[in-house]
């Protein structure tokens, strides 16, 4: 899935390890109504794991666990790249699985609902879409 791809709806539910905000949050009233821009921010900043087996997204998560999630640390960007360069079956992986910004509305069902609604900093759990599945790493977001 490329910068101009867009996912079709799917179940699944991304859930979010880790916490934070950035500068770049907007202030509003989001799905969280602290403030931090869920839900309410007009761009995302994302890099994006995608595997069309779950066994394999199951894999890569397992690396972001052993490494930083499960301690509650965030996953730095470049490593989170180097585990998207390894596993990602997009053409998006070659580059750390960076999706650059992209606004609301571009990318479609359950993926714009998980990277609109990660806090800045944290990675996702592994998500089904009908692209297949999916882990994002949000790294900003602004209006």
């Amino acid at each position: 899935m490329g910068k101009d791809s867009k996912p079709k709806e799917a179940k699944g539910k991304g859930k979010q390890a880790g916490g934070g905000s950035d500068e770049s949050a907007s202030k509003g009233k989001g799905k969280a109504g602290k403030g931090d821009g869920l839900g309410t921010c007009t761009y995302v900043k994302a890099r994006h794991i995608l595997c069309e087996k779950q066994g394999k997204i199951n894999e890569a998560y397992k690396k972001l666990q052993d490494g930083w999630l499960s301690n509650g640390d965030k996953v730095p960007p470049a490593e989170f790249a180097k585990i998207a360069q390894e596993y990602s079956e997009c053409p998006s992986g070659k580059k750390g699985g960076d999706l650059g910004w992209f606004p609301r509305g571009k990318m479609a069902g359950p993926f714009q609902e998980v990277a609109f609604n990660t806090v800045v900093g944290a990675t996702s759990a592994p998500f089904k879409s009908t692209h297949g599945y999916h882990i994002i790493l949000c790294e900003g977001r602004k209006n």
